[in-house]
């Protein structure tokens, strides 16, 4: 009889081919997560000429790289996901043609990324996400929101990439509505999710619905992760709820430099300066090494309670203990430190020694000083040069030298300024402020009467004006100007 078994020979030889298949991907795998993407793409070639054909892991391996690194690696994709396309890989394989996918959506060219997105056969989750993840990165917002609605089963990948998508975009109120809906849907937010809607709270100055999202926090697996304490340190912090902050710093487990630069930085900057510096040197104590964003921090500090010496010394120390090169930012806290002491010249040496061009916070740090201590308008001029060099994009500088001249009766050179703004085609921008009512953010800027309650709020602050002049109180400002200025 017959025996019904395959030629070993084939065998062996089949078993060989695979082993060096997974050989050959593994190495090319390795290469590209490595970012070696030109090692990668030699063991490719090698691979190729060693007679060996390529499997759907090499692809994914290879189209991601491509994707992680875009920079001089447009070609090379272009050339795989021809090859691709040749061995039916694009659209039968669906991880190979989600590779695709991601390698175009991360380089900007989302109109291929759609056509293969369109032209996959099975779509899974992933594909969907990664076009969702597409569209937001490159800012096509209505096209996600249309991918997402087309969906068939949404995840929490999907709801996040939605959301940390808005809050890169600035668009924070939306992110906290999509927030919102990812809750009623019933799907659970994880920590990456949270981040992005504890960012958006931070930007919108939502204290409400952060202290919400931070209760949530504390009900949850991931309430001791770093990143999310982190968080909600700088939330606090932009809000001014310095000890809120305090106590999750005091309450983490685990300690980063991140965190430690959240409550210095933070700290120093609702005026808390002393306690700022000392976590600065418990921080140093505790064995962290500090960064350039630290020691912007207690630059920072030291310029709020007027310790000129001791933060001259941190710039020192970062320098050269710390091998720290300065960036611009430090160097306009020097100028600032100098500038709120009333040391004017040294602060401006400070601008004339920088080794890069300072920019419009420097210039306006210092403008402002000479405003502040005694209407120093020579000093002022000095710095127009530099203001002159600037690629302007604000006006508040000129606005500054324009008002200095004219409380000093130089109305000549008030006008002149003024003359260069509208030569440059400057307009002073209107300020705003904004209020925080059950979850909502009401904002109000200056000559603006589209608040739906602009005529409620004329009304509080005219009785509310009346009531000071019963009790004798000087008003300077008339009530119906409060909501113009």
């Amino acid at each position: 009889t017959r025996k019904n078994h395959a030629n070993p020979k084939i065998q062996k030889l089949n078993q060989s081919t695979s082993e060096t298949i997974v050989s050959w991907t593994s190495r090319i795998t390795l290469l590209s997560r490595d970012g070696r993407l030109a090692e990668a793409v030699r063991e490719f070639s090698d691979m190729r000429l060693a007679g060996i054909e390529p499997n759907h892991i090499t692809f994914i391996a290879l189209l991601s790289a491509c994707g992680n690194f875009p920079s001089g690696s447009e070609g090379l994709g272009y050339l795989l996901h021809g090859y691709a396309c040749k061995l039916g890989l694009e659209r039968s394989h669906v991880m190979v043609g989600t590779a695709i996918l991601g390698m175009y959506s991360k380089s900007g060219h989302l109109r291929k990324a759609r056509l293969v997105f369109d032209y996959i056969e099975d779509k899974n989750s992933v594909t969907w996400n990664t076009m969702i993840d597409g569209y937001m990165r490159n800012g096509q917002v209505d096209n996600a929101v249309d991918v997402f609605d087309k969906m068939p089963d949404r995840d929490l990948i999907s709801w996040t990439a939605m959301i940390t998508g808005f809050v890169k975009k600035g668009f924070h109120e939306e992110a906290l509505a999509w927030f919102r809906e990812m809750q009623i849907s019933g799907v659970n937010p994880d920590y990456v999710a949270i981040i992005s809607a504890v960012a958006a709270c931070t930007n919108l100055g939502a204290l409400s619905f952060g202290l919400w999202v931070h209760r949530y926090v504390l009900s949850q697996d991931f309430r001791n992760n770093v990143r999310v304490s982190n968080s909600l340190i700088d939330l606090y912090c932009r809000c001014g709820c310095v000890e809120f902050a305090r106590q999750v710093f005091d309450k983490m487990e685990k300690r980063t430099v991140v965190s430690w630069n959240s409550v210095i930085v933070g700290f120093a900057a609702n005026g808390n300066a002393n306690e700022s510096l000392v976590y600065f040197r418990k921080m140093q104590r505790e064995g962290f090494t500090p960064d350039g964003v630290t020691f912007t921090g207690a630059l920072t500090a030291c310029s709020h309670v007027g310790l000129v010496e001791e933060g001259f010394q941190y710039f020192q120390m970062m320098k050269h203990d710390y091998r720290i090169s300065p960036r611009i930012e430090h160097y306009g806290c020097l100028v600032d430190l100098y500038s709120r002491a009333g040391r004017l010249e040294d602060a401006f040496i400070v601008v004339e020694s920088m080794p890069m061009k300072p920019n419009e916070v420097v210039i306006g740090s210092l403008l402002a000083a000479c405003r502040n201590h005694g209407n120093h308008t020579i000093l002022a001029e000095r710095l127009m040069k530099y203001i002159t060099d600037l690629d302007v994009k604000s006006h508040s500088n000129y606005v500054i030298l324009s008002n200095m001249y004219a409380a000093d009766g130089k109305w000549e050179g008030a006008s002149k300024m003024r003359r260069k703004m509208k030569g440059l085609g400057l307009k002073k921008q209107p300020g705003y402020s904004s209020i925080e009512i059950d979850d909502c953010t009401h904002v109000f800027m200056a000559g603006d009467s589209a608040h739906v309650e602009t005529a409620y709020i004329r009304e509080v602050l005219e009785l509310i004006s009346s009531d000071l002049r019963l009790q004798c109180c000087v008003i300077e400002t008339p009530a119906i100007d409060l909501v113009h200025d």
